[in-house]
């Protein structure tokens, strides 16, 4: 992300406060499914307010007890690179085209500053509205709009709700731990 996740919209919660959690652990695929349905529906991506000049976000309630973001991404804007600690996730576009970059490789969670990465490690992928993708803990990754014109549209999925948010500057080869996020810093 460009500046640190912080709530400048209305929570919208997507299921009513009354619904049960579920006892179990919510898987990745669980966490997608939800995500491309969301997506996929023109009444929560609608209520998200656009902002010609940076991104914008409203919160909802993912599947048993998960945490989901509907994120609008103007023009150029990203994430950085950044991690979702011990959660797994999953990303759907509704709206317009994403590139993640992302590493191939599980880092150390802890106990290091910088790291020099294999040169093999690299990949991106580009997501078209109605894809996505889901990702274990410790996935580290950043994603972006690099349309010049267009506005793009995502849903994302946490479970657990994220504990924190580690964030990485990357010269070259270099991966640096750069900030660590609380959710009082984003919500």
């Amino acid at each position: 992300m460009s500046a640190p996740l912080a709530p400048n919209a209305p929570s919208a919660p997507l299921s009513p406060p009354h619904a049960p959690a579920r006892a179990r652990a919510v898987t990745a695929a669980e966490l997608l499914d939800f995500a491309l349905r969301t997506a996929a529906d023109p009444a929560v991506i609608d209520s998200l307010p656009l902002d010609p000049e940076g991104r914008t976000w409203i919160r909802l309630d993912g599947p048993g007890g998960s945490e989901a973001w509907v994120i609008g991404w103007p023009p150029g804007t990203g994430t950085g690179w950044h991690d979702h600690a011990e959660s797994l996730g999953a990303f759907a576009t509704a709206r317009g085209r994403l590139r993640e970059h992302s590493l191939a490789v599980r880092l150390p969670s802890e106990g290091w500053r910088s790291l020099e990465l294999a040169a093999d490690l690299d990949r991106s992928r580009s997501l078209d509205a109605g894809t996505g993708r889901a990702f274990g803990e410790h996935h580290i990754h950043e994603v972006l709009n690099e349309s010049e014109a267009e506005h793009a549209v995502s849903v994302h999925a946490y479970y657990p709700p994220l504990p924190l948010i580690r964030r990485y500057s990357r010269t070259g080869q270099v991966l640096t731990l750069e900030q660590v996020e609380r959710p009082a810093d984003w919500q």
